[in-house]
């Protein structure tokens, strides 16, 4: 971890990149925390989350790193009191076997206190840092660190102030909580002072297999698991006393901010529209490689001043209300607000700067992506997307192909695809196309001001899954792509305008 930081330190703003002088790397910030004196530095960890699904519902990790927690409070070892922690198992049983056990205790001691049940600070709902934290962070530009269990650590999922975010397993994430650092070398640096004024090392906290397993087959008993399993069923008060109509359909209710009435079936007919030309696109964004479906379409929180933060105040949610994107799918308003909204995406646009914004070609305006998105589509433009290598990577997030179609964008042009993404923009009838080995936007001298026009056959029994096809552009350039329709089936669901009216269509026609 601590020689990938370092490069990341070094390497130009971007996925894995913070582009931080050698002269500012070891910087130190100093702030006052609750009336004490504290600092801050790069590579600082101001979040460690044991959390996530992932790893939560497996007995040795979790006992293990209760282990970790009683070796290092038995030392006199602490957490610094600004470092956020948290502990959100994935099973209700987790809790039954550290109180079991009898170290749920230590785990308290040092700040992991069980917080909840399921999704947390992996999904972006981590909360705020203290003020005087966030403010250290803000004002000196510190690359702050969050450590925890999950299996997503995207720049500004986590946390919009931590930029460095790491997975680790759950005794890992308490190590790295009681070291307060990611630039750290276990083997050879301690991870903290014990009472006694000497240092203490990894070693001298890790617990050994066998004393892992003799705590697992003590603690960890199969009625737990019945007892547990067995309430699901029964739900709670609260969850039985919800009003459930009685009629066949969803009965929408226009005033909710979670779930409301798509307009995936808005104006369809039985008739699927066949191969729609792109002609004259403007591009909304312009991407470099590593554009991760999280930046497409963040589950994170709702920042306060994004166009999903607008439309939830219009309608009188409060900001502590906002909750995130990822509890917020249902709602096809806020999630077409969301994309492309994530804090940390960088944009060729915009010249070196970082944020959801871009660029509205015909007046220059910046504009936030979802903004800009609607100002084409209400003057009757289509747009494109350009992009690097490995578009959409990542966890396979329908809304990350979802957004873009309610944005208008009628086709990516990328370098590569993640294998999941691309199927999942055929599914919603936006046309994926790559670039000819050797060659990408910067190399045919293209910088998203030009308008694109993609030469599709009209007909679509001309259309063929992987053929080329030609690009051409206002300023008279003209180039070749590989049209990443690649079975027969993502055809159809384009000729049909996507997946979601193709199966409407479908089903009818057996009717």
């Amino acid at each position: 971890m601590q020689s990938d930081w370092l490069s990341c330190l070094d390497n130009k703003v971007g996925f894995k990149g913070f582009a931080v002088p050698k002269e500012s790397q070891a910087k130190v910030a100093e702030f006052s925390f609750r009336g004490t004196p504290a600092k801050i530095k790069h590579g600082d960890v101001v979040i460690a989350a044991i959390t996530s699904c992932t790893n939560t519902s497996n007995p040795n990790v979790m006992l293990g790193a209760a282990l970790v927690a009683k070796k290092a409070c038995d030392l006199g070892l602490e957490v610094k009191p600004w470092i956020k922690t948290s502990l959100a198992p994935g099973s209700g049983v987790v809790k039954k076997y550290l109180d079991k056990s009898g170290l749920q205790k230590y785990l308290n001691q040092l700040g992991f206190n069980i917080v909840g049940y399921g999704c947390t600070t992996c999904i972006g709902n981590s909360g705020d840092l203290d003020e005087s934290v966030a403010a250290a962070i803000t004002d000196n530009d510190v690359v702050a660190a969050a450590v925890l269990s999950g299996n997503r650590n995207f720049e500004g999922r986590v946390h919009a102030l931590t930029r460095a975010n790491y997975l680790a397993s759950p005794p890992l994430v308490v190590a790295y909580a009681l070291a307060g650092t990611v630039n750290i070398d276990f083997e050879k640096e301690p991870v903290g002072i014990s009472k006694d004024g000497k240092e203490v090392y990894f070693r001298d906290i890790w617990p050994t297999t066998d004393e892992i397993a003799e705590v697992v087959k003590a603690s960890v008993l199969p009625d737990m698991f019945k007892g547990t399993y067995e309430a699901i069923t029964k739900g709670n008060p609260m969850w039985n006393e919800l009003p459930v109509s009685a009629s066949t359909l969803y009965p929408w209710d226009p005033k909710s901010t979670y779930i409301h009435e798509p307009p995936y079936f808005k104006d369809m007919t039985m008739t699927p529209p066949g191969a729609r030309p792109v002609k004259d696109a403007y591009c909304l964004l312009n991407f470099g490689d590593s554009i991760t479906t999280d930046h497409i379409s963040p589950a994170g929180s709702i920042h306060p001043d994004s166009p999903a933060a607008k439309y939830l105040k219009e309608r009188n949610v409060e900001r502590k209300d906002f909750n995130s994107y990822g509890s917020r799918r249902g709602n096809d308003e806020i999630m077409a607000r969301g994309t492309f909204a994530n804090i940390r995406i960088v944009n060729k646009f915009l010249k070196g700067e970082v944020g959801p914004q871009t660029i509205h070609v015909p007046s220059g305006e910046k504009l936030a992506v979802f903004d800009a998105a609607m100002k084409y589509k209400n003057e009757g433009h289509d747009t494109i997307i350009l992009a690097g290598a490995e578009y959409g990577s990542g966890s396979s997030r329908d809304w990350a192909a979802k957004g873009p179609m309610l944005q208008g964008v009628k086709a990516v042009i990328a370098k590569s695809f993640e294998r999941i993404h691309r199927s999942n923009l055929a599914g919603m009838g936006i046309v994926p196309l790559c670039f000819k080995a050797g060659e990408d936007a910067d190399t045919l001298g293209l910088t998203g001001h030009e308008r694109y026009t993609i030469q599709l056959p009209t007909d679509v029994n001309e259309i063929k899954p992987g053929q080329d096809v030609t690009v051409t552009t206002d300023n008279g350039k003209s180039f070749t792509c590989t049209l990443r329709f690649d079975t027969e089936v993502e055809l159809a669901y384009y000729t049909h305008g996507g997946i979601l009216p193709y199966v409407i269509r479908k089903i009818a026609a057996e009717q």
